[in-house]
């Protein structure tokens, strides 16, 4: 049983270069918004925030190559099989390349649909889908880091996603300034940046990998990567996270769209609003992707005792930081608006929803973290179903709050953020702690 102090060393360990690397993610969407919000015309603030939804379906969607691998790759790692760790990465970036393929072929169809839910103006439609149909060429190599992210987190080492996400981030803020604001271009200059910048990471995953991991691929026999248990396990797991991803997004786009409604002035306010609890929720994921590490971990080494402990104790860090960002958002909040737009009637008008910001970092957590300890016990079962309930109930929220507009919009984004650290907290007796249960 390891002591207190050494479960913490692991958490930090694992969990401070994944909230560096995560702090560059809302970094990159706030230069994007800041951006877009100083141009001549606040539609592109309105058609990059669609536009950034559109992309989290497709990216988040298949987030589960990262979150399978995660989980799947520590329980190996758990075990002591090398050789286990190395296939799953190759059948990871298979999966990434296929589903990459069929995305671009199916743009067209995948643009059309989208808007099928989501109502704006024809300008704003316009826009974004300019920006969807260049960045959507960014597909494989995405898909293909996100491989290389989950392997390397499973493998314990946090370092290297770090890495990668800071030099791609880097890459694609500098690219936005100097396609925006040196060579005049507007919203197509900041999908170009992207697309550069993924590829860029790609290159940089494969010589990191190959620099400290090449010993673990043993084979290219495809009968081996493709064993059917095994590929079968992968593919099980990734649909259900599929699945509850999907539900996820699903319900940040109905809250996009549902904005855009309310008009092209509500929905700026909310793309800017949107960037503090991104910010929150990828500071607070620093923790849950140690959690998927650690539970994996001790998971594949059929370590309980010390499973439990670094619940216990990665759920207190998380509090404490989430505290440390309600204080923030209580003193700069207000302050941290021009960051986003130099728009004075902008800011005034969205001021008043402040409030949601700042109870956010305490009643969001449970959800965020509970989200990594399931993923790293690869529980995908009870994390999907949990999520299907959820989503409902946010769907209910928003038409029962609809009387109340904006507010009432954000009043069911955080009802639906609290029940999900309600069920999960639920489900966890029996699907994380009880020594008898598979998932």
């Amino acid at each position: 049983m390891l002591k207190t102090d050494s479960i913490n060393k692991q958490i930090f360990r694992l969990s401070i270069p994944n909230i560096i690397s995560n702090f560059s993610v809302p970094l990159l969407g706030a230069v994007d918004t800041a951006l877009m919000g100083r141009l001549d015309n606040k539609l592109y603030l309105g058609a990059l925030g669609i536009g950034s939804i559109m992309f989290s379906f497709i990216y988040w969607g298949f987030g589960f190559i990262r979150m399978a691998s995660t989980g799947l790759t520590a329980q190996a790692y758990g075990e002591d099989n090398p050789k286990e760790c190395g296939l799953l990465l190759q059948r990871s970036i298979g999966i990434g390349i296929i589903s990459s393929f069929l995305l671009v072929v199916w743009q067209w169809f995948l643009a059309d649909v989208s808007f099928i839910f989501i109502t704006t103006s024809p300008e704003v439609e316009k826009l974004t889908r300019t920006y969807f149909h260049i960045r959507i060429y960014a597909a494989p190599a995405a898909l293909c880091l996100h491989a290389f992210h989950g392997v390397f987190l499973g493998l314990q080492n946090a370092k290297y996603p770090m890495v990668l996400t800071v030099s791609v981030n880097i890459v694609n803020i500098v690219l936005n300034i100097v396609f925006v604001i040196v060579l005049g271009m507007k919203i197509e200059g900041v999908a170009y940046a992207t697309v550069i910048a993924q590829y860029v990471g790609l290159i940089l995953a494969g010589i990191m990998f190959t620099f400290r991991y090449r010993y673990l691929i043993t084979t290219w026999n495809l009968s081996i990567i493709l064993e059917p248990s095994q590929l079968g396990r992968l593919l099980s797991i990734g649909s259900d996270i599929f699945i509850r991803t999907l539900c996820l997004i699903f319900s940040q786009a109905y809250f996009m769209a549902r904005s855009a409604a309310l008009g092209d002035t509500v929905l700026a306010i909310n793309t800017i609003l949107l960037q503090y609890i991104y910010l929150l929720a990828y500071a607070i994921d620093g923790f849950a992707f140690a959690a998927e590490s650690l539970i994996g971990k001790y998971k594949g080494a059929k370590d309980m005792l010390n499973l439990k402990r670094t619940t216990r104790q990665i759920f207190l860090w998380s509090f404490l930081f989430g505290g440390m960002f309600m204080i923030v958002f209580i003193v700069y909040g207000k302050e941290l608006l021009t960051v986003f737009t130099d728009k004075e009637l902008l800011i005034k008008q969205a001021t008043p929803y402040l409030i949601w910001i700042i109870i956010a970092p305490i009643v969001n957590v449970a959800a965020y973290i509970w989200d990594g300890i399931f993923l790293g016990a690869t529980a995908s079962k009870p994390l999907r179903d949990s999520m299907i309930l959820t989503m409902v109930v946010f769907l209910i929220a928003v038409h029962l709050l609809a009387q109340y507009a904006n507010h009432g919009l954000w009043g069911a984004l955080t009802l639906f953020l609290v029940s999900r650290g309600i069920v999960l907290t639920i489900l966890s007796r029996r699907h994380l702690f009880n020594s008898s249960q598979n998932d």
